[in-house]
């Protein structure tokens, strides 16, 4: 992982259950953001420029999910792999954990562990790490 933040990471319970429909990969953050960029959610947390917005210009039901995931990093806990898969409109789509990611990225980091359906791995390899 590249960044100066140290953070741990613990499987999603989304795939609890579930496992073996699931891989587990490694991805590029920026590329993931540009991609996701096309979505039609990525306007509640990003500037039309790319940039993760700061805190305070997140919408207000956005700012608690902000809030939460910068305590676990301040507290040294593991933060829940974000699970992605592919949009209908062939870009990248953050199914649940898109404040972690989003936060994370807006730290700084370049790479990340995330969940994808296992169906979308060749999908998903021109954003593996």
């Amino acid at each position: 992982m590249t960044t100066s933040l140290s953070v741990k990471f613990a499987d999603n319970p989304v795939i609890k259950g579930r496992e073996q429909n699931y891989a587990e990969i490694t991805v590029s953050v920026p590329k993931i953001l540009e991609s996701w960029r096309s979505s039609l959610f990525s306007f509640e947390w990003m500037l039309p420029d790319g940039r993760i917005k700061d805190a305070a210009e997140l919408p207000e039901k956005e700012q608690p999910k902000r809030e939460a995931v910068e305590q676990l990093i301040a507290a040294g806990k593991p933060l829940e792999k974000p699970v992605l898969g592919i949009g209908l409109l062939e870009n990248v789509e953050i199914g649940t954990g898109r404040a972690t990611l989003l936060t994370l990225a807006a730290h700084g980091i370049k790479t990340m562990p995330v969940h994808i359906p296992a169906t979308h791995r060749d999908e998903f390899k021109p954003f593996i790490v």
